[in-house]
């Protein structure tokens, strides 16, 4: 097992033990790491039964075998785990230094069960583990203060620390886990499971070195790549102007979604895109371990009411949720928005899409001032937008109800079908209506409403792939699709399992040859994607099994509704017409959703299949 450091810390909080446990070698050869690992060794822990925020729902911290090489935008980790938004598989994907310092510590992932009976924090340094006392910590820091705090306790500045907010603390569904300058694992509440465990950070520090099977030929193809990925257009848009470069040409597209998922187009979308920060208020860039893009951003705003010190600039989805999901055309108002969330430790994607949906039946007469607390929904009012981020984390009034999401939200007013989410997942903001592909990713990911699980977009506008024989199709064009669709969620399973960045623009061929080079596989573009079919494949057996069933997937009304105007004038996609093929091109039951027990024995999931 080149390049594998070969174990894993188990911590079980409720007696506070820890030990290393040898990393599964089968489970490897199979799962690659990451989130494939991840579903693998969570097949084995997690019960129909097991309470998301109960002492038994297990929270993994997994690196990929690529992860610290120096490679091409591979510094990152995964987080996975039962959700407690979805009830269903739970993942997360994050970059920053603290994957690539797990392993230089020794370790491959870390497996967290229990509950501590006192807020604690888990310190890991070459090998050796510790829990210490977080009780001064607890409600008392956001998660910058936090990660602060600890490293001067530790007397270790160059710790990389995770850490929860008052979010996580309060076990709200929408937290996360922020490392680092804003690298947030942000979707489907893994901060709440990591706060429900009394669990306030984690602290690691190594100085060991990776192992690589064939270091000359990585070394090579690392530094190649590695050229080839920093000139690569896409790249150098994402240096200049961030994940957000793109804002324009989504909005010309239908893609960005405006006023609830209700409005083709935002006009004002040059004064919030990513071009407009790095005209104003730009002030530097940041990077994850050794990436050659640079997408994060670093901003100071020095006048009005949101002037203060140098902070984390937001990315695409958090302008899109708080700018035009919102109509606020104020880019330091979607600054201040979006650090809020960071420093209280909220998912922005679902944090802004309950407080839009809030706005958008505001609106509509279904909720009014009395359901408020007396404050007045406008659209485009940021200082209401922060309030109820504040009244949100504290669960207070109104809060309460916003702290649940947006399908909460929208049964308890009885209007649970305009909630705009898939299986309690707020959906992100590339609008389905745009690209007909995206309505089947958002429906079939697994870990409900996700553009991460498939960024298919991407393909829809010209990002085609010819190794993996992925055509430019009609944007509209539904039958023929899926077969496209599923293959590249197959990819995807890889590239989450390696674990390689989405934005990283690396040819198939050169991701799988760096994947041989540092293990000592002979895998070919093949092999790869039938691994990424297992993973997805289990993924899906895994929730079948915790109760997923066909009539989950669906999408929301509003998403069924075409706009009167815009690039997506009169269009909605064909839902069942894309999942009657998609179906049929994974081999899945289409009465029950299950994949058929030949599907799965043949990707070497019998296990699943007896479960089943």
């Amino acid at each position: 097992m080149n390049d594998y450091m070969g174990k894993i810390l188990r911590v079980d909080l409720s007696t506070e033990e820890l030990w290393d446990e040898p990393l599964n070698e089968e489970y490897v050869r199979d799962y690659i790491g990451g989130s494939g690992l991840g579903i693998r060794y969570l097949w084995d822990l997690v019960r129909p039964d097991t309470d998301p925020l109960g002492p038994d729902n297990p929270l993994l911290f997994l690196t990929g075998p690529l992860t610290g090489t120096g490679g091409p935008a591979v510094g990152r980790f995964v987080v996975c785990s039962r959700s407690p938004r979805t009830g269903l598989w739970g993942e997360s994907n994050c970059g920053g230094f603290w994957g690539p310092e797990l392993r230089f510590a020794g370790y491959d992932g870390l497996l967290v069960t229990g509950r501590a009976s006192k807020p604690v924090y888990l310190w890991i340094q070459d090998g050796r583990a510790e829990l210490r006392d977080a009780s001064h910590l607890w409600g008392q820091t956001n998660t910058y203060a936090t990660q602060a705090a600890v490293r001067d306790e530790l007397g270790q500045p160059r710790a990389r620390v995770m850490a929860i907010g008052p979010a996580g603390e309060r076990m709200i569904p929408l937290a996360n886990i922020i490392t680092g300058r804003g690298r947030a694992a942000g979707r489907t509440g893994m901060g709440t499971v990591m706060g429900s465990k009394n669990l306030k950070a984690i602290a690691v520090r190594g100085t060991g070195k990776l192992d690589l099977a064939d270091p000359e030929r990585y070394r090579e193809l690392r530094s190649r790549t590695n050229r080839e990925l920093k000139d690569h257009p896409r790249s150098i848009g994402q240096r200049m102007a961030g994940t957000a470069s793109g804002a324009e040409f989504f909005d010309m597209l239908g893609s960005l979604t405006a006023r609830y998922f209700t409005q083709g187009g935002f006009p004002a979308v040059g004064q919030v895109s990513g071009a407009a920060m790095t005209e104003t208020i730009l002030t530097g860039v940041s990077a994850c371990h050794s990436c050659v893009i640079a997408c994060g951003r670093r901003v100071q705003i020095t006048e009005g009411p949101y002037a203060g010190p140098e902070i984390d600039g937001p990315e695409y989805e958090t302008i899109c949720g708080f700018g035009p999901q919102l109509l606020i055309d104020d880019l330091p108002a979607i600054v201040h928005l979006g650090h809020l969330c960071d420093c209280y430790g909220l998912d922005t994607i679902s944090t802004s899409g309950t407080i839009a949906f809030a706005f958008y039946l505001f609106d509509q007469g279904i909720i009014g001032p009395q359901d408020t607390g007396g404050l007045e929904l406008a659209w485009g009012d940021a200082k209401t937008a922060a309030r109820l981020i504040e009244l949100l984390v504290r669960k207070e009034g109104f809060g309460a109800l916003l702290a649940q999401g947006s399908l909460a939200l929208g049964r308890y007013f009885g209007v649970e079908e305009l909630a705009v989410q898939v299986n309690g997942l707020e959906v992100g903001y590339h609008d389905p209506r745009a690209f007909s592909s995206m309505a089947l990713v958002f429906v079939t990911s697994p870990r409900g409403a996700c553009h991460n699980q498939s960024d298919y977009y991407m393909v829809e506008f010209g990002q085609t792939d010819d190794e993996l024989g992925i055509p430019l199709l009609d944007n509209r064009q539904e039958e023929g699709k899926a077969v496209h669709v599923a293959m590249h969620q197959d990819w995807r399973s890889v590239c989450n399992s390696l674990v390689l960045c989405l934005f990283a623009s690396v040819p198939v061929s050169d991701a799988v040859a760096l994947l041989n080079a540092a293990t000592g596989r002979e895998w070919d573009i093949a092999e790869a994607l039938r691994a990424g079919r297992r993973i997805w494949n289990l993924k899906r057996a895994f929730n079948c099994r915790l109760g997923l069933t066909r009539a989950s997937e669906r999408l929301p009304r509003l998403l069924l509704q075409p706009l009167a105007e815009g690039p997506t004038e009169r269009y909605v996609p064909n839902l069942e017409v894309l999942l009657r093929e998609y179906y049929a091109v994974r081999g899945w039951n289409p009465e029950t959703g299950k994949p058929t027990r030949e599907t799965l024995e043949r990707l070497g999931l019998g296990f699943a299949a007896e479960a089943l």
